[in-house]
């Protein structure tokens, strides 16, 4: 099965980014029908290949970036890809409180 890990190595070899957050979110589907064929993760990712690009364009250098890792179990890809300087480009923090 596909990790996070695995997911953020191939992101920073492929985009190169200022910023990169993966999460895997697949806690958040158990019991839901995909959470048995793949998992879950949230992309955050601010890069300058993506400075000018419609969302879509963005999105595609996310994918192409991932295409040998999603038939290894990606089920589900949230993905917020931002240029940086643009609002958000940043993620956030780590939530430390747990």
């Amino acid at each position: 099965m596909i990790s996070a890990e695995q997911i953020d190595a191939a992101l920073r070899r492929a985009l190169q980014p200022e910023s990169l957050q993966v999460i895997d979110d697949s806690h958040l589907h158990v019991g839901h029908a995909g959470a048995r064929e793949g998992r879950h993760f949230t992309v955050r990712v601010s890069c300058a290949a993506f400075a000018g690009k419609p969302r879509v364009a963005r999105h595609r250098l996310v994918y192409d970036a991932l295409s040998s890792l999603i038939p290894q179990g990606i089920h589900a890809l949230a993905i917020d890809a931002r240029a940086p300087g643009e609002p958000g480009s940043s993620p956030p923090p780590p939530d430390r409180s747990a």
